[in-house]
């Protein structure tokens, strides 16, 4: 890597590497306690942190927030692998293990918001890497992003593998008073021995779903996306319909199918550990994705349908994740000043 001998005790000249970063400043940590083993922080200081997506690009919104780059969920198959690159940071474990935080991301997001340029335009998280993994437990990233939003009552989405959303659930009620909010959890199957070597730094399928099940029972409603659908591994019509009847039986408003995808980055990690895991799949898997990173259009059709079929039958709604919903406004208590500051237990 470009910043090996970059430090906490060696930022006094962090110019290159922070070049690097897009950031004005890096401080590198290391910290050795049990949860974060393994992992060390870059910690910069972002330049901007309102991102617009590219044109090409398939997603149905135009502008993301990123606290993270990296992602300890350890997914094999994660598209954002290919980004890691970008800062000359390995996609394989180093995504894994390397993760680049930007600590001044909420007091960022506060200032674009009310700049007078900014107009008001929907912001999705999540979208790249999870916004609520294990980094966020020490960070608290989120819940000053999420007051920001609030407080301008601009419409977001959240998009997550983590339980940890639970812990700014007030925040969110909040914003969803005032503003379109939009939650989403993602479990492609609920199988715990492909769970278990595929997403190995990301809570258990069931405890995603209590998330959606507590979510609900507050008033927010909470759609799943039931992504990736693995080829082979997790596609079998047993496997579909135990999947969508644990995601009808926690609550979700929506379920909504993706087929794995493999881009670059994502892709050569994918294969490797498919061929330790699963050598016998690797001949099938380079003819389905012979033309690209994308599965066929018969099979994403045929596994669409399917899900389809299966949320009609357990009685769950629109196939669309996690429409957003306000909420109407709590009526003030009386003779009590509003609270300028919210306590997170």
């Amino acid at each position: 890597m470009r910043w090996e001998n970059l430090t906490a005790e060696s930022d006094g000249n962090p110019s290159g590497n922070a070049a690097l970063f897009g950031a004005d400043a890096v401080i590198t940590r290391t910290i050795d306690t049990p949860e974060f083993r393994g992992i060390t922080f870059h910690e910069i200081r972002a330049r901007t942190i309102v991102n617009r997506v590219p044109g090409a690009s398939r997603m149905p919104f135009e502008w993301t927030v990123n606290p993270y780059r990296g992602c300890s969920h350890a997914c094999v198959y994660c598209f954002a692998r290919k980004t890691h690159s970008y800062l000359d940071l390995d996609t394989g474990l180093g995504f894994d293990s390397q993760i680049v935080v930007k600590v001044n991301a909420p007091d960022l997001l506060r200032r674009q918001l009310g700049s007078r340029r900014w107009q008001g335009e929907h912001i999705a998280m999540g979208t790249n890497v999870d916004c609520y993994q294990r980094a966020e437990g020490r960070y608290r990233l989120m819940p000053g992003i999420i007051a920001a939003l609030r407080d301008h009552a601009n419409p977001f989405s959240i998009l997550t593998k983590g339980t940890l959303i639970l812990r700014d659930l007030d925040l969110l009620k909040e914003a969803a008073a005032v503003t379109e909010v939009g939650i989403s959890v993602s479990v492609g199957f609920t199988d715990h021995e492909l769970w278990r070597t595929v997403e190995p730094g990301t809570p258990a399928p069931e405890r995603r779903l209590d998330v959606v099940r507590a979510l609900s029972g507050h008033g927010i409603d909470c759609g799943v996306l039931m992504a990736p659908v693995i080829p082979f591994l997790g596609d079998e019509p047993s496997q579909l319909r135990a999947t969508v009847r644990a995601i009808a039986a926690s609550g979700a408003t929506s379920v909504t199918p993706l087929v794995l995808h493999l881009r670059p980055g994502a892709r050569e990690w994918f294969m490797s550990w498919l061929e330790h895991h699963h050598p016998h799949l690797v001949r099938r898997y380079e003819r389905l994705y012979a033309e690209g990173a994308y599965a066929p259009r018969w099979y994403q059709r045929r596994i669409t349908r399917q899900v389809h079929e299966l949320a009609e039958e357990y009685g769950i709604g629109p196939t669309r994740p996690g429409m957003p919903r306000r909420l109407p406004a709590p009526a003030p208590e009386p003779d009590v000043a509003a609270p300028t500051q919210l306590t997170l237990l």
